[in-house]
């Protein structure tokens, strides 16, 4: 596979808009293990390969078992996550899969009973960055295996 577009030189604003969402989410509060994990499973929802494994790598350098990286994909019959990360991979299903029932009420009231309004406002946000980084992984065919693990996720 061969990637098809490089937004770093044939649009480097798109890459920065982009960054500059990653760069608030990294200081909004919110458990780097816990993005992590929302990143990895909307990435897996989504099919981009290149997400998956930039974001499983970064849990494995924070320190996330094996166990609960395998298990993710079928984290509501597992026993590994917390009922915090499991409101927030919850959460993220809904919002990563808008045509299976937009973000119903019910839903959003258990999610919210795990977070405070600015972390739901944040874990959204989370979220909707990551599905757009995936759309535009996507579009641009990048390769998956050249990342390496996000500094900020060895300091956790």
């Amino acid at each position: 596979m061969k990637s098809r577009l490089n937004y770093l030189t044939g649009a480097p604003g798109v890459y920065d808009a982009m960054d500059s969402s990653d760069q608030y989410l990294q200081n909004c509060g919110l458990e780097k293990s816990l993005l992590f994990l929302v990143q990895l499973r909307a990435s897996q929802i989504n099919g981009c390969a290149y997400c998956v494994d930039m974001h499983s790598k970064d849990l494995a350098a924070c320190g996330e078992t094996e166990l609960r990286l395998y298990s993710l994909i079928v984290w509501r019959e597992s026993p590994y996550y917390t009922d915090r990360e499991r409101a927030a991979l919850a959460w993220t299903e809904s919002i990563t899969k808008l045509s299976d029932g937009h973000a119903l009420e019910t839903l959003f009231q258990e999610t919210r009973s795990h977070f405070s309004e600015k972390e739901m406002c944040d874990l959204t946000f989370a979220i909707a960055t990551i599905n757009a980084w995936n759309r535009l992984s996507i579009a641009a065919r990048l390769v998956p295996g050249r990342n390496q693990p996000e500094k900020t996720a060895k300091s956790m």
